[in-house]
């Protein structure tokens, strides 16, 4: 699997940079954004194959993001994986009860956030 559109709503710069060259070196293409506004937009605008969205966002956050993603029929059906730099298990068991499809901790292990990335649209191709 490569070339799917991956979005990612990251507030950090040094990680999107980090995310995105990790996911062109695999083949995927990107998009990117800082916001939760702008991702939701993006995500209605271009649905995306999957959806990398950090948990603590200024303005909204990534629970209510994923909540208006999931509530809206053109984004609903679009995975989306909790990129966080909470590891504690509470919050992951949180994030995986209101419906993650995934969650990965910041700073990313490169070879376990691919395979997570890789696993969630193998899941979705075989949904399909």
């Amino acid at each position: 699997m490569a070339n799917e559109l991956i979005l990612m709503i990251e507030d950090n710069a040094a990680n999107r940079t980090l995310i995105r060259d990790v996911l062109n070196f695999k083949g995927y293409q990107t998009l990117e954004a800082e916001t939760a506004e702008e991702g939701i937009e993006l995500a209605r605008e271009k649905k995306p194959a999957l959806v990398l969205m950090d948990f603590q966002l200024p303005g909204m956050n990534g629970i209510d993001a994923f909540n208006v993603l999931r509530g809206d029929t053109a984004t609903s059906a679009i995975p989306v994986i909790a990129v966080t730099a909470s590891a504690m298990p509470e919050d992951r068991k949180k994030m995986l009860a209101a419906g993650f499809e995934g969650v990965q901790t910041k700073p990313i292990h490169v070879m376990e956030f691919i395979k997570t990335v890789e696993d969630t649209l193998r899941k979705v191709a075989a949904k399909t």
